[in-house]
């Protein structure tokens, strides 16, 4: 079951607009066929709009509504004479005649639904890997929110390596994938392009593009600041800790120092008490 929204001004909008839909299980909302009062009104998987009268407001309705992109196809209902006047420009993704039985009302809507579909799979899409973004619809990446001055084939090579961060390619696969199967030059044409690239992500970032000796190159994908944050705690408490035995063992070592000369002095101060005492009967 899919929902669907209504724009008209029929004051029996189920039985009077499309009749059809009175004999389907899809979920159908009712609104204004006006542009204002499209702001409040939940999504839908189809918008049908009434184009049965005034075809002139009808119009500029479905023009508005494709340019604002409401994200879902939008399915015209007019009468058989009404069909002369439509055409492309309306912007609309099909139409259907008031008199349309179910079954093609279903498949129509069902039909749109999937082109919908298959037009979203197959847009242009954003890839980010850290302070990378690779806009494909612009044909334009980013660093760190600065435009990077990329050719086609740059641009084109960094886009695969981010689409496919830490996979190792060969440079015969990059040139393959990159630059085509007719393209007739050497590998070597990939290590220029790589070395381009890297002098335009700047030193604090070339290593995006790692190297993998007798292999190729691979999008290195960037530590996350947590985890990089968390290294760098654990080798401050690594430090710390050998900073602190290694004070303790000078400590340690300085106190059996002080000891043994105070252990040596005893035997000899014994040994002058004994002397007096011995002394001392002999003086009386």
């Amino acid at each position: 079951m899919s929902s669907l929204l209504l724009l008209t001004n029929a004051l029996q909008p189920s039985t009077e607009v499309l009749p059809a839909l009175g004999l389907l299980l899809h979920q159908v909302r009712v609104a204004p066929a006006e542009g204002p009062a499209l702001v409040d009104t939940p999504g839908a998987d189809v918008i049908l709009i009434d184009g049965r009268r005034d075809l002139p407001q009808v119009r500029s309705l479905c023009q508005l509504l494709r340019s604002t992109g409401p994200g879902c196809p939008l399915v015209l209902v007019v009468t058989e004479g009404g069909l002369a006047a439509v055409t492309a420009d309306w912007g609309i993704d099909d139409v259907l005649l008031d008199t349309a039985g179910p079954a093609e009302v279903e498949a129509r809507l069902r039909l749109a639904m999937g082109r919908q579909q298959i037009t979203a799979d197959d847009s242009p899409m954003e890839i980010r890997n850290g302070d990378l973004s690779v806009d494909e619809a612009t044909y334009s990446a980013k660093l760190k929110g600065r435009v990077l001055d990329l050719t086609f084939k740059e641009f084109e090579l960094i886009k695969y390596l981010a689409q496919h961060p830490g996979r190792v390619f060969t440079r015969a696969q990059l040139l393959q994938e990159v630059w085509g199967y007719d393209y007739f030059g050497g590998t070597r044409t990939v290590d220029v392009h790589v070395r381009r690239l890297r002098a335009k992500l700047g030193v604090e970032h070339e290593s995006l593009i790692g190297t993998v000796r007798n292999v190729g190159y691979r999008f290195v994908v960037p530590e996350k600041p947590e985890r990089a944050e968390k290294a760098a705690r654990d080798a401050r408490d690594t430090t710390e800790k050998a900073d602190r035995a290694a004070r303790t063992g000078h400590s340690d070592g300085a106190g059996a120092a002080a000891a043994k000369p105070a252990a040596g002095r005893a035997p000899g101060a014994a040994a002058e008490r004994a002397k007096e005492a011995v002394a001392r009967p002999a003086q009386g």
